[in-house]
């Protein structure tokens, strides 16, 4: 098929996602009076008067932006409220979002122009300071969605009043602009260049699908891409570029380029909000024709940056073809204020170097909102006075500005300390969640239409003032009131309160007003002797029968004690002679150090039958089936090796099985030493083996793809609870599909553990011969001899790009001269095709964005570089998320559209591998490798 054939049926493949993400755009023109569509784009844009009744409609008076969208602006108050507008996301999906800001009226005077802030949810985003009236101010964000919606708040004017022009929310394929950090941080928009473009007219929808904006490089303002190296020239092509890579820029922005025909290209620009961490991307593609003997050859410098130069970008061999996208990144490097770079070509070159486009995004701290269960309490309570002014508060309730009616804490999340709701038209019950706000001092409710009864408050332990009169609250007051340890204001007047007043709150050191409640009694303060005297007794009473049963106890625990170990012929006893080699292989009896029981040999032989059933064979030797007493069927695994390098693997496993209980994990029933015989006795699994039902006969391969990711999910939850839920954690070492189980309901279990290595305390790696499974072994780990948690990343990738195909991790037959079902599906994943990775036996059965959702997340697990993959945590969240599209839970595939190139990662290609950034203690360190 040719490059145009393959390039239509990609188009073709492309236009229901294309449509679709369409149809998911928010664009919302601030100021407007009604909705439209943009003859020029095609786009529909809504008006925001129905989505906030804050602020004030301006017309702008701008000769120079003819757009409709920049005709009006939105006002706010100068106040210190925040005002906010709230979009609804799909959770865990990335976005971006833009706010833009045109200002018009040149005759204000100079000097008021505004200043203020700008907040995605609680995180800063930008101070938006308008210098330029008739310029387009314009912010992005690349998010992913922290859950169902966010909220983009302009808030803390300096000079003039905040506003906005419009505010635009855009979803992008699940894998672009991926980082494996984007739970702490998301991504501000620095640069976004358009190289050697024929106008100084931006690019964004329809070019661009994502509808991303390309500033031109002749845009002419101040600092921005100045210095430019003499012999610059620009040049551009008709043809089509293959695009398909990591993040997609559009075919017109790549379609033209800067050329430095005396050997270099630099430039200079300042780079608003830094210095600062960033992620810088370049894009190179080879626009003219080579000749045979021609190359084009050049490194990147930059004054701070002196290892970039290390790296040699020759366009057509990285990008393997001409007119073909190269799309190197850096994943975090720290950039000063004013950015200055070159391009210079190698001493080998025939050409100079080229450049079609330009993109570096800030990283920035993502800020905990507030405490989650007190915001719930704070929208119950707003629910519950629907039409005042006050509800209207939107965004978070703390940050960055409080609402007006609660104060909160400093802290990280904030928690609320004083709700002041008096006399504010609130009706109904008082919330019962309530008393889950543990911060709280102050609770003001007084003057409004509360009904029902007060209820249990006895978590607010730091609770001071609460102030319930001038209700209709009835039935009785609770007693627990008079136990809050930092009470001291309790109004209840003026209520419809019953029964007695509690002696805890009549007695109480703090003011206590409860007048306006007639049929409220109080009671003498004087203590009844008989009550007490009764009291005494029974306590007596029972202090006494405490001390006989604690007697009675110990003594039958004793007695049964010595009774266990008279038992004969039991299989499920602990041996009684002394283990000899465990004691000094690890300091100690094993029986000691978990729950496997010891099980003699003769009992042993009489479940197997004598060892008649062989049902596989393990990396200790031959695995057996066998029943033992009670009708429990097991599996009995033999140690072949006899030897003391033997005698230690089996020591290790039986150590660390014996501790270790997780659903997800095999479990390990009993062992056995007799006889020079090593044994170890597991749980039966019935469905033998996952690679048996991915790589078997045809009748056993009928599984379908959910019960794949259910599989999947098992596994990774059995790896990720060695790795952090075991003190110290566990590696395993040779993770792959003969070491995943299956039960009789098709759940999966992790075996074997001959291979496994405990991660020492404070040590973050571990040196060792390389052992593994080839096709499975960590190239990082057999390079380098370090064992780390990410070696079994590795192997479970491996496990993830099987379960997808269908194929053997290691097989030049399929694979060719690649060999590797690794090398084999990065390849095609690079390009977009997921398609011919699928197994046959799933085609026309799965949903494609399901399967993109584990090929993204499995293409991350192999990476070269430990650091670059990521925890299993994450791998069970993208196995989570394939499972809701594929059954149909998740709104990204409500349309019914195949979306069969939405979801396209590939591997981070870089000139310098850099170094995940250090997210420990909250901030951003570069480092190289």
């Amino acid at each position: 098929m040719g490059f145009f054939s393959q390039f239509l049926v990609t188009f073709i493949c492309l236009i229901p996602s294309i449509l679709s993400q369409v149809t998911e755009f928010i664009s919302i023109d601030c100021g407007a009076t009604s909705n439209y569509t943009d003859n020029r784009t095609g786009l529909t844009w809504i008006s925001d008067d129905k989505i906030t009744s804050q602020g004030i409609s301006v017309r702008v008076q701008n000769t120079y932006v003819n757009s409709l969208q920049y005709r009006t602006r939105r006002d706010f108050p100068t106040d210190n409220k925040k005002y906010c507008y709230t979009l609804t996301t799909q959770e865990r999906r990335r976005y971006i979002v833009r706010a833009t800001f045109l200002y018009g009226n040149n005759s204000v005077i100079q000097g008021t122009y505004p200043k203020f802030q700008l907040y995605l949810d609680a995180t800063k985003w930008s101070t938006v300071t308008i210098v330029e009236s008739s310029r387009v101010y314009v912010k992005e964000m690349i998010i992913r969605a922290p859950s169902h919606s966010i909220d983009v708040c302009l808030c803390c004017a300096t000079t003039g009043s905040p506003f906005i022009s419009t505010l635009e929310m855009r979803p992008l394929n699940l894998s672009m602009y991926a980082t494996d950090y984007e739970d702490k941080f998301y991504l501000k928009v620095a640069q976004r260049v358009n190289f050697g473009a024929p106008t100084q007219e931006d690019i964004r929808y329809p070019d661009d699908p994502y509808d991303r904006i390309w500033e031109s490089d002749l845009d002419k303002r101040p600092n921005f891409l100045v210095g430019e190296a003499s012999g610059t020239e620009r040049i551009h092509t008709t043809k089509n570029i293959d695009v398909n890579t990591r993040e997609y820029p559009p075919v017109k922005v790549m379609q033209t380029a800067v050329l430095g025909t005396k050997g270099s290209i630099s430039y200079r620009m300042n780079l608003e909000d830094f210095p600062a961490n960033a992620r810088g991307y370049a894009y190179f593609a080879e626009i003219q024709d080579l000749g045979v003997n021609e190359t084009r050859k050049f490194k990147m410098e930059e004054p701070y940056m002196p290892d970039y130069s290390n790296a040699v970008v020759n366009i057509a061999e990285n990008a393997n073809g001409s007119y073909t996208l190269y799309e190197p990144s850096y994943m975090n490097v720290s950039l000063d204020f004013v950015l200055s770079f070159s391009f210079v070509k190698t001493r080998d070159s025939t050409r100079g170097p080229l450049l079609n486009a330009l993109e570096i995004n800030r990283y920035v701290q993502i800020e905990a909102k507030t405490d989650e269960q007190d915001v719930s309490n704070l929208n119950a309570l707003r629910s519950m006075s629907i039409g005042s002014n006050w509800t209207a508060e939107g965004g978070d309730p703390c940050l960055p500005t409080n609402w007006e009616w609660i104060t909160c804490t400093s802290t990280a999340p904030p928690r609320i300390t004083k709700i002041l709701l008096s006399g504010k038209n609130v009706n109904g019950e008082i919330p019962r969640e309530l008393r889950n706000m543990e911060g709280l001092t102050e609770l003001w409710l007084d003057g409004n239409s509360l009904y029902g009864t007060i209820p249990d408050m006895s978590n607010l332990v730091n609770l001071k003032i609460l102030h319930l009169e001038n209700n209709n609250l009835n039935g009785s007051i609770p007693s627990s009131l008079g136990n809050l340890p930092q009470l001291q204001e309790l109004y209840l007047g003026n209520n419809s309160l019953t029964g007695d007043i509690p002696l805890s709150l009549l007695r109480g050191n703090f003011t206590f007003n409860y007048a306006g409640n007639p049929h409220l009694k109080k009671v003498s303060k004087r203590p009844n002797k008989v009550i007490i005297g009764t009291s005494a007794g029974v306590l007596a009473v029972l202090f006494v029968l405490s001390i006989t049963s604690i007697l009675l106890l110990r003594h039958f625990n004793r007695k049964r004690t010595l009774q266990r170990n008279d038992m004969k012929g039991n299989s499920w006893h602990t041996s009684t002679r002394p283990l000899t080699n465990y004691s000094s292989a690890r300091g100690g009896s094993l029986v000691d150090e978990g729950t496997a029981y010891y099980i003699p040999l003769a009992e042993i032989e009489a479940a197997t039958n004598s060892f008649s059933k062989m049902i596989g064979k393990g990396s200790f030797g031959p695995v057996y089936y066998g029943k033992i007493k009670g009708g429990k069927e097991v599996a009995v695994k033999i140690m072949a090796d006899s030897s003391s390098h033997g005698t230690k693997q089996f020591v290790t496993e039986v150590a660390l099985l014996s501790r270790i209980h997780h659903r997800n994990l095999v479990p390990l029933i009993g062992f056995c030493e007799e006889e020079h015989q090593r044994m170890l006795v597991y749980e039966y699994m019935h469905n033998g083996t996952l690679r048996d039902h991915i790589h078997g006969t045809d009748n056993q391969k009928h599984v379908d793809w959910l019960t794949r990711l259910r599989i999947a999910e098992d596994a990774a939850k059995g790896l990720e609870y060695l790795h952090t839920g075991c003190n110290p954690s566990i590696i395993h070492r040779d993770v792959k599909t003969s070491n995943i189980l299956l039960d009789k309901n098709m759940r999966a279990k992790v075996s074997d553990f001959g291979l496994s290595r405990q991660a020492e305390e404070d040590l973050t790696h571990i040196s060792s011969v390389a052992r593994g499974t080839v096709g499975y072994l960590d190239p990082e780990y057999y390079a380098n001899q370090q064992l780390t948690e990410k070696s079994d990343v590795y192997s479970f990738g491996v496990v993830l790009l099987e379960l997808v195909s269908g194929r053997k991790p290691v097989s030049t037959e399929e694979y060719g001269a690649e060999w590797s079902i690794v090398h084999w599906a990065r390849s095609l994943i690079r390009k977009g095709d997921v398609i011919s990775i699928i197994d046959p036996t799933l085609a026309g059965s799965v949903k494609i964005e399901s399967i993109w959702r584990i090929a993204e997340v499995a293409i991350q697990c192999v990476e070269q570089h430990g650091s670059s993959r990521p925890r299993m945590q994450e791998i069970i969240m993208a196995i989570q998320d394939a499972m809701r599209i594929e059954k149909g839970t998740d709104k990204l595939d409500s349309s019914g559209s195949s979306k069969a190139q939405s979801s396209r990662k590939t591997l981070l290609t870089s000139f310098l591998d850099i170094q995940s950034p250090d997210i420990s203690n909250g901030s951003l360190f570069p480092s190289a490798r």
